[in-house]
Parts: C-alpha cells; sequence; structure tokens
C-alpha cells in the first residue's frame, strides 16, 4: 500500500493496566487508535485484579494490532518502528504488551522502543495540539498517578516536581464512588453526578495545602484523608438514618480534589516560570477539573492544553506519539533485553 508520506510509521501498544491500546503515528498524525478495554471484567471487584487484566491482555492483543492496521489502511510490514509501554503498571500487564512487542519488532526487524507511561501521557498532546512548548508543566493525574512534571524535552528531559504520597486523584474516584454506590470505574459517574450537585454542601479537606505541608510537600498530593473523610461522613449520616445526598457529597469531593490539583499545578508554573501547563491522565477528562484550571491558568497568562477525553485515558495512540517523537529525533532505541519494569521512574524516558 502507497505511503502517505515520508515519516516514519510508528505503532504503539500500551498494556499498563486494563485496556489494550493499539495506535498507529506518522509524524504527528494519528492513524488509527484502537483499544479494547476489560473494564467491565472488572466492575465486579470494584476496581482492576492483575491476573484478569493480563489475560485480556492476552486475548485482545493481536485483534486489537488487526483492528489498528485496518484503521490506518496499513499492513503491519509497513510499520518503520515498534514502542511499548515499559513501565510504570501491573507487572503482569506490562510484560504481555512487551513480549508483543519484541515479538514484533524481531518479526518485522524493526526498531524497538520501550517507553514510560507517564511521558506518554504528555507527549499524546501532540497529536491534538502540535509539537510541545519546551519547557512545559505536566500535571498527570490517573487511576494509579497524581503527578506534576516539569517537561524540558519529552524524550529526554522529564523532571518530577511532585506526586501523590498515598491515593492517587483516579483511585480515590474509584473508592469514592464506591461509598456512594455508584459503578466502577467512578470518576465518569461522579462526574456526571456532581453537575447536579451543590460543591460547597460539605467543606471537605483540602490534603497537603496548610503552611507547614506546603514547606516539606510544596507539589506533592494526598487524597487518603479526603477519601475517609467522605467515609465517615457517610456514615454518619447512615447511623443516623438520614438519606445521604449523593450529588452533593459528590460534588463536594470533586471540588475539593480539582481545588488541590489546579492550584498545585498553577502555582508550579508561576514558581517555575512556565507559560504553558499541559493536563493528562484518565482523570483530565473530568469537566469541572479542565473548567478549573482554565479559570485559575488565566488569571496568570498561563495556557492550558488538554488532549481531547479518548485520549487521555491509557491508549495506544500516546505510546505511538511518543515513539515518533523518539525516532525524529534519532534517540537510541531499546535493546531487545527490554524488561517490563513496574516501577519505572518518570526521569527514564526510555528503556
Amino acid at each position: 500500500m502507497a505511503r502517505v508520506s515520508d515519516e516514519p510509521l510508528v505503532l504503539g501498544i500500551e498494556t499498563s493496566c486494563d485496556e489494550t491500546g493499539v495506535g498507529l503515528v506518522r509524524g504527528n498524525a494519528l492513524l488509527a487508535d484502537a483499544v479494547a478495554s476489560s473494564v467491565e471484567e472488572h466492575a465486579r471487584y470494584g476496581g482492576v485484579v492483575p491476573e484478569v487484566a493480563s489475560r485480556a491482555h492476552l486475548e485482545a492483543m493481536v485483534p486489537t494490532i488487526e483492528r489498528a492496521c485496518r484503521e490506518a489502511r496499513v499492513r503491519i510490514d509497513d510499520v518503520d518502528a515498534v514502542a511499548v509501554t515499559s513501565g510504570p503498571g501491573l507487572a503482569g500487564a506490562l510484560l504481555v504488551g512487551v513480549a508483543s512487542a519484541k515479538a514484533l519488532a524481531i518479526g518485522l526487524g524493526r526498531p524497538l522502543y520501550g517507553v514510560n507511561h507517564l511521558a506518554a501521557h504528555v507527549a499524546v498532546d501532540q497529536l491534538e495540539h502540535g509539537p510541545l512548548p519546551e519547557p512545559c508543566v505536566a500535571m498527570l493525574v490517573s487511576g494509579g498517578h497524581s503527578s506534576l512534571l516539569l517537561v524540558d524535552d519529552v524524550t529526554t528531559g522529564v523532571r518530577p516536581l511532585g506526586a501523590t504520597i498515598d491515593d492517587a486523584a483516579g483511585e480515590a474516584f474509584d473508592k469514592v464512588a464506591r461509598l456512594l454506590g455508584l459503578p466502577f470505574p467512578g470518576g465518569p459517574h461522579i462526574d456526571r453526578v456532581a453537575r447536579d450537585g451543590d460543591s460547597a454542601y460539605v467543606d471537605f479537606p483540602r490534603g497537603l495545602t496548610s503552611g507547614r505541608d506546603l514547606q516539606r510537600y510544596r507539589f506533592d498530593f494526598s487524597f487518603s484523608g479526603l477519601k475517609t473523610a467522605v467515609a465517615r461522613w457517610v456514615e454518619a449520616r447512615e447511623r443516623a438514618g438520614e438519606p445521604v445526598p449523593v450529588a452533593d457529597v459528590a460534588a463536594s469531593f470533586q471540588e475539593a480534589v480539582c481545588d488541590v490539583l489546579t492550584r498545585k499545578a498553577v502555582d508550579a508554573c508561576r514558581e517555575i516560570g512556565v507559560e504553558d501547563l499541559l493536563i493528562g491522565g484518565g482523570v483530565a477528562a473530568n469537566s469541572r477539573l479542565r473548567l478549573l484550571t482554565e479559570e485559575r491558568a488565566s488569571r496568570h497568562g498561563i495556557r492550558v492544553r488538554v488532549p481531547r477525553p479518548g485520549l487521555c485515558t491509557d491508549n495506544g495512540a500516546m505510546v505511538a506519539a511518543l515513539g515518533s517523537e523518539l525516532v525524529a529525533r534519532g534517540r537510541t532505541p531499546s535493546t531487545l533485553d527490554l524488561p517490563a519494569d513496574s516501577s519505572m521512574p518518570v526521569t527514564q524516558v526510555v528503556a
């Protein structure tokens, strides 16, 4: 099949959690983004079960690769490079993706790039808004991560500014949703229900925002105490035989999370002197987070970039986007003894 340009075609594989994602990117053009989710298999457990996720990846890998190639109208041997999430993530799930990518790279005789999941969440914005401003601050918020990063060069220079010290924001959304009787995953359901609620109904705590905490944990996050505060409030209402106003509690909880996230992200930009803030990760799809970030950033002349919701959650497009940038900048590929590293540090963009 004829090429549409001379830029390399990069295939990206993402299996860090419960989504099998395969993306195809040429330059900054997204040709295909195929995702097979196993979320329904985890819903009855109220959270992701690692073994279930790994088996689902095994079953979905080949069909998802084939679907991506059909969407992009390319053959698998048109691929010029293969990129895969090497970490962080669930060890068993990562192994499925890494093994599949190695097989493709060997079979096709193409270079292999094992990439960092968090850096990929940053790089995916290029598919929608063009080249990243350098430097920029990235706020990545998902079920497993709440991080503030300074990005000088997404292929080499990602420096952590702060991270969660306990529950990540997305994890807190899931746990609070369960308390309120909402389905898994909790983020979209809390976002939906909160639109009919009063965000000032309960003044829930804002973790790590007191004077002393800000000295020690300037740009770090903590949502465990908030989750516990919601649980105690709900339990107190139930013990008193009073109904729980689900919409109001959801809105108040969501406001507390978004307040802390946006406040610290904007403060980081101002302190460092960076004028561009990028938001990524599954929680970046939250409507209140997007609105509040825009409001607070605009007061200080900070530009905000947020990918469309479909590119915020885990997907193969983000891995392919980072792989494409690595190829374009001539970065050295990974070796075939590439590991699946569940605790891969964000400072390591390529394994």
